[in-house]
């Protein structure tokens, strides 16, 4: 699969995909990894940033609120469309562009900061994505990006429960499986049946790589990791939404923040 690929895709599932987050289907997302990401996050106030792969703009609205002075890009023109419409509708002063992650339209040194939600792992070349946030980053700049978790949620990964849906297990495998792209089909496990049965399901690319890839990326681009984190839910989330239990025995999502050197 190349960029076309990715674009087509990502497309067609973006009119869904935007009215079933708004609907609050998206539970991993909204119960846990972006609030765990936030929690992490540098203060961000005053400062220039940059979200890649900002789909209809949730994230980047609450980046934005807590006084960031945002610009984001997105390789669907729907999401750009359903964002720029949220941005009328309640100005933040969001800039948002329909471009690649991996070919950034924007000049060396123009971003304090970058984050990238869940987006990193969905494109066909993660090392150019990785570079090009590197480049558009200021000195002493950092790169914020939450994944797939490498090691845990590979290619193949089930949930194992008992008759009473508790929780007993993962099957995990394809760790070392074909980084040169597959489709997966989904849905939001907490969209209600008859709204699955309206829709077709999500085709999502995705280019699954090592955690020595990952790290091995980080550093060709110049970065230096200084923060990682395996978010899973407290037990009281667990047992209020049963369906983000198989986080508290092995993490979802892996977050990842690397930093741009101050000197050369």
């Amino acid at each position: 699969m190349d960029r076309m690929d990715v674009a087509a895709c990502w497309e067609a599932n973006a009119e869904t995909w935007t009215r079933h987050a708004r609907a609050g289907y998206d539970l991993y997302r909204d119960a846990l990894n972006t609030p765990a990401f936030l929690a992490s996050l540098p203060p961000i106030d005053g400062l220039d940033g940059l979200d890649i792969g900002c789909g209809e703009g949730s994230n980047t609205r609450k980046l934005a609120e807590r006084g960031a002075l945002m610009s984001a890009i997105d390789i669907a023109p729907t999401f750009i469309r359903h964002a720029r419409e949220a941005e009328e509708q309640a100005r933040l002063g969001i800039s948002y562009l329909e471009a690649d992650g991996t070919a950034l339209p924007f000049a060396e040194n123009s971003f304090d900061f970058a984050t990238a939600f869940m987006s990193l792992m969905d494109m066909h070349r993660q090392d150019l994505g990785i570079a090009e946030a590197a480049r558009v980053l200021r000195p002493g700049g950092f790169l914020q990006f939450s994944i797939l978790h490498p090691c845990f949620a590979p290619p193949n990964r089930k949930v194992v429960r008992d008759a009473d849906g508790t929780v007993t297990g993962l099957l995990i495998s394809e760790y070392f499986s074909d980084p040169a792209g597959a489709i997966e089909t989904w849905r939001f496990g907490a969209a209600p049946d008859h709204e699955k049965a309206r829709v077709e399901p999500f085709r999502v690319p995705r280019f699954h790589r090592t955690l020595s890839d990952w790290v091995a990326m980080i550093v060709a681009a110049g970065l230096a990791i200084d923060h990682m984190a395996e978010p899973r839910v407290d037990p009281a989330t667990a047992e209020r939404e049963p369906y983000l239990a198989d986080t508290l025995l092995a993490p979802l999502f892996l977050h990842i923040r690397a930093r741009k050197p101050t000197v050369p």
